[in-house]
């Protein structure tokens, strides 16, 4: 371990490229020495965006990718106890209707998303990971405050467009805040297909959920 930190350049060592068990004695030996979860989850998400940038110039290919996946499944086994056994207070009485839209079949990002929205009390209709338009619509006429979504493919991004428009043609986009999130978008994307909230991370997603919550615009 670093003196001013955690020195976190073996975990994301062993996520690129270790074996399963090479991951979780990592992962485990981080958190026996004190390392929180929130910072291995940064970290995490760090990597992620990495991986996904090098995957997008041509740098990296579909193993790698699978690689990495395999490992960040096997971190969060351990870090998750660990998340979820903290205490956060939080309105008990929003839906949240989140998922990986249609043609993605990533979803580490979204998952640690789900639980952060339920840690801190938000009622999650997890739509799980390639999800049309028109399922997320027909979940969030049920009831849903907020729409999260995440792509993290280029090839995926303007289904985020199609579910905003389809949210509009239904006339209920006024009731949705929608949220949007993954490696290849960018807030200039999300400011041109009209999404609400954009953060690079599922922390700073919670920070601009607590934010809209307070400014009492939904």
């Amino acid at each position: 371990m670093a003196e001013n930190g955690p020195d976190l350049k073996e975990l994301k060592k062993v996520l690129m490229g270790g074996s399963d068990a090479d991951v979780k004695r990592v992962v485990a030996d981080y958190l026996d020495n004190g390392v929180d979860a929130v910072t291995l989850i940064n970290s995490i998400q760090i990597c992620m965006r990495e991986v996904g940038i090098l995957f997008d110039r041509g740098k990296i290919f579909l193993p790698q990718i699978l690689m990495t996946s395999a490992g960040i499944e096997s971190a969060m086994e351990l870090i998750m106890p660990q998340l979820e056994s903290d205490e956060v207070s939080a309105p008990k009485n929003k839906i949240v209707v989140i998922g990986t839209v249609e043609g993605d079949t990533h979803d580490i990002g979204k998952n640690i998303c789900t639980v952060l929205l339920r840690i801190a009390g938000y009622e999650v209709h997890d739509m799980g990971r390639d999800v049309p338009a028109t399922s997320f619509i027909k979940e969030i006429k049920n009831g849903a405050e907020y729409c999260g979504m995440s792509s993290l493919m280029t090839t995926t991004m303007m289904v985020l467009k199609d579910v905003i428009d389809n949210l509009q043609e239904n006339d209920i986009r006024n009731g949705v805040v929608v949220m949007v999130g993954g490696t290849p978008v960018t807030q200039a994307f999300a400011d041109k297909i009209g999404a609400d909230i954009y953060s690079e991370t599922a922390f700073e997603m919670m920070k601009k959920i607590g934010n809209e919550e307070s400014s009492g615009s939904h």
